[in-house]
């Protein structure tokens, strides 16, 4: 997921939590200028950019990758159902389809065994802390039906995300 599109989602999901009524306040101004800003292209200097990392270009046979890069596609709409499910307070189905599809229930699902095999160690243990992290997500789901934190969800969601991007930005399938 690019930065972009996390920076939008993010902003959405902050609008859902604090809808607004009438005139934008200063915080929706700010984000508004924040967001036009992100529009131009970032300056070219050494401070700017950070070192380019490669990712590690990871061989699997043809039917697998398929199956693999279509299990990530799915772990996309999943994240993105979960986010429509927070929108709408429905955290309980926010918290199944977190354990059922991306969650470490998921694993025999998605055929983890048989993909493991041909990933290097720091791509399994990526995405074992997906799994593990999307767990934890559905428990804190749970606990948002009850106390209705959405904070407490919608941070416990960041770190399931960032353990995508941190893999993605790691490991590219060949």
């Amino acid at each position: 997921m690019s930065v972009r599109i996390a920076l939008t989602l993010a902003g959405l999901l902050a609008a859902i939590a604090q809808p607004s009524l009438g005139k934008p306040d200063a915080h929706q101004m700010d984000h508004a200028a924040h967001m036009a800003q992100m529009e131009k292209p970032a300056p070219k200097t050494r401070a700017a950019m950070p070192p380019a990392v490669k990712p590690v270009l990871v061989r699997f046979p043809t039917q697998l990758r398929d199956h693999t890069l279509s299990n990530m596609r799915d772990h996309l709409l999943a994240l993105a159902e979960i986010q429509e499910r927070l929108a709408q307070q429905r955290y309980d189905a926010a918290a199944e389809i977190a354990e059922q599809r991306l969650g470490m229930s998921s694993l025999q699902l998605h055929g983890a065994h048989e993909v493991a095999k041909y990933m290097p160690k720091g791509m399994q243990e990526a995405g074992t802390a997906m799994h593990r992290a999307a767990s934890r997500f559905a428990l804190t789901a749970q606990e948002s039906s009850i106390d209705r934190d959405l904070g407490k969800s919608l941070a416990t969601l960041a770190t399931l995300t960032q353990t995508c991007v941190a893999c993605h930005a790691g490991y590219r399938l060949r």
